[in-house]
């Protein structure tokens, strides 16, 4: 994700771009790709007084360099988080700072989701009944470039199943509403060579009594990520990997072309074009410019954590789990 931030701020214009990674590897690899400034150290990059810090750590590392970026006085943005204690801890921090600062609502930027919401708000298929979403990856594609043992995803903590919970839980709440309820089941199905849980599979009841069963696992060949959203008058399918939707009423197909972008060099199967990372990286640093709190809080994601942590214990205790 490091490498990525920096490819959408260059593209967005930014010149003046330090990066640090506490692997000499990485450092070098980077600096043969991007005409920008490596240095070996956190100090070291904080020697230069950077105005906005954009964190691309491992997940469990996120809390480490917000605490910096905090003494330091210097706005921040975080990718995904996934620990909920964590995220208490960086609100707790941030209460009486001025600083603006955000974790990642990539999704939020996808022109399908985008196009959705403008569905939803017509009332295109009517009152929503019931929605099924899959995500499924396979986890050593993540990373072709190197052994998907050896980074963050291969940890039970921030397995690569894990992370991709709360990136859909964010999109799904953003269109339909709250979460009220959940009743999970959490386990490692496959012979991946990793200790995580690679299939979690969810029903959910959003506060509006809408229902979803969702699933997300990182054993599926070929990667897919599919919705469909059943409606009284009808029902919306949606693709993310290619980029249609489709509305289906009693007699008419109506098919939703969409311009998705390309996705980057290297990459393939379900993940995401540059341009929502691009779209996403610009609104946070217009933020930063207009001294204004960026619209996804912390606040906001920790509600997120708490319908992951709320989904693993109704996994452990084989029961629905409501939520306050």
């Amino acid at each position: 994700m490091g490498k990525r931030r920096i490819r959408n701020l260059i593209k967005l214009g930014f010149k003046d771009i330090i990066g640090f990674d506490v692997t000499e590897l990485r450092r070098t690899e980077t600096q043969k790709k991007f005409p920008i400034l490596i240095v070996p150290s956190i100090k070291d990059a904080l020697k230069h007084k950077p105005n906005v810090m954009i964190i691309s750590t491992p997940p469990d590392k996120h809390l480490n360099y917000v605490r910096i970026a905090i003494k330091n006085n210097i706005d921040f943005f975080t990718e995904v988080n996934l620990i909920s204690e964590h995220v208490k801890k960086i609100i707790q921090l941030t209460r009486k700072t001025s600083l603006v600062c955000s974790p990642s609502f990539t999704m939020h930027f996808h022109p399908l989701v985008k196009e959705l919401k403008k569905l939803l708000q017509k009332d295109t298929i009517g009152k929503i009944l019931i929605i099924q979403h899959h995500s499924g990856q396979y986890l050593p594609n993540w990373h072709p470039w190197e052994d998907y043992r050896k980074f963050f995803v291969s940890k039970k903590i921030t397995g690569g199943a894990r992370e991709v919970v709360p990136v859909e839980l964010v999109w799904l709440t953003y269109l339909f509403n709250e979460i009220r309820s959940v009743m999970a089941n959490v386990e490692k199905i496959s012979n991946l060579d990793v200790k995580i849980d690679d299939v979690y599979q969810v029903l959910m009841k959003f506060k509006n009594n809408i229902s979803c069963t969702l699933t997300v696992d990182v054993i599926s060949i070929p990667s897919f990520r599919e919705t469909k959203i059943i409606g009284e008058h009808g029902t919306i399918l949606c693709d993310f990997n290619n980029g249609t939707l489709k509305i289906l009423k009693r007699k008419t197909v109506k098919k939703v072309p969409l311009k998705l972008g390309n996705i980057a060099k290297g990459y393939g199967g379900g993940t995401p074009p540059e341009t929502l990372y691009e779209d996403e990286i610009k609104t946070f640093l217009n933020s930063v410019k207009n001294r204004r709190k960026y619209f996804y809080s912390f606040i906001e994601e920790l509600k997120i954590l708490q319908v992951l942590d709320a989904i693993e214990k109704s996994n452990k205790n084989k029961q629905e789990i409501k939520l306050k």
